[in-house]
């Protein structure tokens, strides 16, 4: 694989240093299909969780502690973000349909899911606090939990975890 893919420096806290360039607590105005790409793209929170390997049986979502290969466990970002969906087949856009997709596979904390539900962003997310680093301080990130990645993994069944905030 060429080392072109990855991004060397991404820092997260980049993201949230300008906020002055949006609408003052534009979720709160806007549904999501009105928000303009940046606006959708500063939702995300970081978490990485949509990057947790899924396995659906009987029409339920299960996740697992298996992580994309391309996930940086360090700040749960896409160490190949703007080549994702040419390099890994079944990597899945975060768009509306998603968002809305049953069953839900989308965890119960992402910004997206929640805002289209009609809930609130929590009080840890980045758009609230202005720090990257506040989804990691409230520990409702991957960082620091107990994932694997799916490199050699063959039976997913065997890592399905039960998380609250999943």
């Amino acid at each position: 694989m060429s080392k072109s893919y990855f991004i060397e420096d991404f820092d997260p806290q980049s993201r949230f240093d300008d906020l002055g360039r949006f609408e003052h607590k534009f979720w709160e105005k806007k549904k999501l299909e009105e928000m303009s790409r940046e606006e959708w793209e500063i939702l995300c929170d970081g978490c990485g969780k949509c990057c947790l390997n899924k396995i659906e049986i009987k029409n339920k979502v299960h996740f697992t502690n298996t992580h994309c290969r391309f996930l940086n466990c360090g700040n749960c970002s896409c160490s190949i973000y703007e080549k994702r969906f040419e390099k890994v087949h079944d990597c899945r856009d975060i768009d509306l349909k998603a968002v809305r997709e049953k069953p839900r596979w989308l965890p119960k904390t992402c910004a997206y899911w929640l805002l289209d539900n009609g809930y609130d962003l929590p009080e840890w997310h980045p758009l609230i606090t202005g720090k990257a680093a506040s989804i990691h301080d409230a520990k409702m990130s991957l960082k620091d939990r107990d994932i694997v990645s799916e490199t050699g993994i063959k039976d997913y069944d065997n890592y399905i975890v039960d998380w609250e905030d999943l």
